[in-house]
Parts: structure tokens; sequence; C-alpha cells
């Protein structure tokens, strides 16, 4: 399966084709998908566009091995939940696609990683093993080259005092944090940032209460001195992110697209700006599924940037960058 042509992909035409060829081939050759398709008695020969496509309940990565067959997997990436909860597993094919992924839509949505300093807050990731983040954010900052680039777990004071050096020097930094880290973050100490965005990865881990994302981004936002708090939305069931440069509205990498569902009728896709729960095309799961039925409630534009308004009731909150109403 050649899956680089992905990375080609220019216009709304080559979107639609690597779309229809990836969904004949995890048709094919994936077996729980296959069953499910079955099931809904949908075939490739159905489908003419991506709306079209059966997208998987994303529970199906807590209870079934998602994973072409005849093909191992190199990495195995878990989601974070409680003691004794079951989490989620993404069998990873093939790293290096997940690499080419989160690096290509890094340098869309902002610049060479070369080019700044990268901060990164995240201790509820740093705690546990299998983090598709904690992989992403460590290729970004040993891509970075900066010398002050790194982890910070608890060391609050340590973090104060390089982003201040870095801020007198007018370096560019971007500081990327879980939300309840960065809150105690800025209820130690003040800050005026004027050279670093500051990015929310989304979850209180069960440290906070959850708050809405406009009240958390009115309270970091005043805590960093910005004007605004970008956002990432990934999960460990994708390979690829979006990114928010602070109004709440994400923008996706020519190779992802969200659909909006009805939420009465799951196998309805939405006209734009209606909301609904959010099915996520990433054509970076080649070897696992590319079309998911989040959990996550948004709402999707016509240009095909989306928004989250949060999650469907009963369903766990867990690392997704999303706060709950």
């Amino acid at each position: 399966m050649n899956h680089n042509a992905i990375f080609d992909i220019r216009n709304d035409d080559d979107f639609e084709r690597e779309a229809l060829r990836i969904f004949q081939y995890q048709f094919e050759h994936n077996k729980v998908y296959r069953s499910f398709c079955d099931l809904l008695y949908k075939h490739p020969s159905e489908i003419k566009h991506s709306s079209d496509i059966p997208f998987l309940p994303i529970q199906f990565f807590k209870s079934h091995r998602i994973l072409t067959e005849q093909i191992s997997s190199e990495i195995t990436f878990c989601s974070s939940g409680t003691t004794g909860a079951i989490t989620s597993k993404h069998h990873v094919a093939d790293l290096s696609l997940y690499e080419k992924s989160f690096r290509n839509a890094f340098a869309k949505a902002y610049t060479d990683p070369k080019d700044i300093a990268i901060l990164a807050l995240l201790p509820s990731y740093l705690e546990r093993s299998g983090s598709s983040l904690i992989y992403m954010a460590q290729d970004l900052i040993r891509s970075s080259n900066h010398p002050k680039s790194g982890f910070y777990l608890h060391n609050y004071e340590e973090l104060k005092d390089t982003l201040e050096n870095l801020e007198k020097k007018g370096q560019k930094t971007l500081l990327i944090g879980v939300s309840f880290a960065l809150l105690d973050l800025v209820e130690k100490y003040p800050f005026n940032l004027k050279h670093t965005i500051v990015m929310e990865t989304g979850g209180m881990k069960g440290r906070r209460k959850e708050l809405i994302r406009q009240e958390l981004h009115s309270i970091l936002a005043r805590g960093f001195g910005v004007d605004h708090i970008h956002s990432e939305y990934g999960m460990t069931e994708l390979l690829s992110q979006a990114y928010s440069h602070g109004n709440g509205i994400f923008n996706t990498p020519p190779w992802m697209k969200v659909y909006s569902r009805d939420t009465e009728d799951a196998l309805t896709i939405l006209d734009s700006q209606k909301s609904g729960g959010l099915n996520i095309i990433d054509l970076a799961n080649v070897y696992s599924c590319s079309f998911i039925a989040t959990q996550d409630l948004g709402k999707v534009y016509a240009d095909g940037r989306f928004e989250v308004l949060g999650r469907f009731d009963n369903s766990d909150i867990r690392g997704c960058n999303l706060m709950a109403l």
C-alpha cells in the first residue's frame, strides 16, 4: 500500500481519490472494519463520496485490535484512563508514517521546529507509557535544536525562569501543556509573554473541575499575558492533529477531514454549521482505520474548519483535548 500519496493532496479531488482508495484497501484487508461495513450493508461499489464511507465507532479501539491483516504493529499507543479503566489502543504499523504526518501538520500550522524553542508541560502524559503525544513532543523538541527545549514535570520554577529568559532574548517559543498544569503554572506565577505561543492539549485528567473552553482560555490568556491561547486536537486513535490559533476553530492538514453526524441517526451527515457528533477522516491511519466516529460534539464549517463543543453524555472523559460542557 503506497501511503505517501496522502501527503501530496492539494485539493478536494485529490482528497476524495485517496479517501476512496484507502477505504477500498481497509474494506478488503481490515477484518474488524470489514465486519462493521458488512453489518451496515455498505460495499465500496456503493460509495461515491468520502461522506458516504462508514465511520467506525471510536470505542472499537478499546475492544478490538484495529489493524490490517498480515501486518504487525511497530508500536502501540495507549490512551490515558483512570485505574482499572479499559483504554484505547492504537496499533501503529509504520512509525515513519506517524512522524511524517505530525511533522508536516506542525510545519503547515506553524513553522519548522528548528526555528523555535519548544517547552512541554505534560506531566500526566510523562507519568505513564504509550502516549502518542509524548512521542510527538519528543520528536519536535529534538528537531528544535534549541538548548532550552525540553520537558517539564513538576519543576514549575525552572519553567518560569526559562520562559522569562527566553522572553528577554526575544526568542520565539512554544509552550505546549495539558490544561490543569498550565492552570497550576499561572496560579503560581504571573507572566507577560510577547514572544511565546501557549498551546493547550486539553483535559484536566481528574486533577481539576472541567471547564468550558472559553473559560479555560480566558483564565490562561490573563495568566500568561497573551491575547490568544492555541489548541491542539489529537487523540490516541488518530495519527494526525488539527490546530487552533486561538479562536477555538480548528484547521486540519490536507489529509484530514471532519464531518458532523446527526446525534439521533449516526449514518446521516449534517450540513455545515449544524452541531452533531464529529466524524474524522484521518488518511494517515492507513493500516488501522481512517474513518472514525468520535464521541465528540462539534460543528463543521463550510470551509472545512471545525469547532469542538463538548462530548456525548456518559462518555468517559479522556485525553482527547476536550473540555466537557
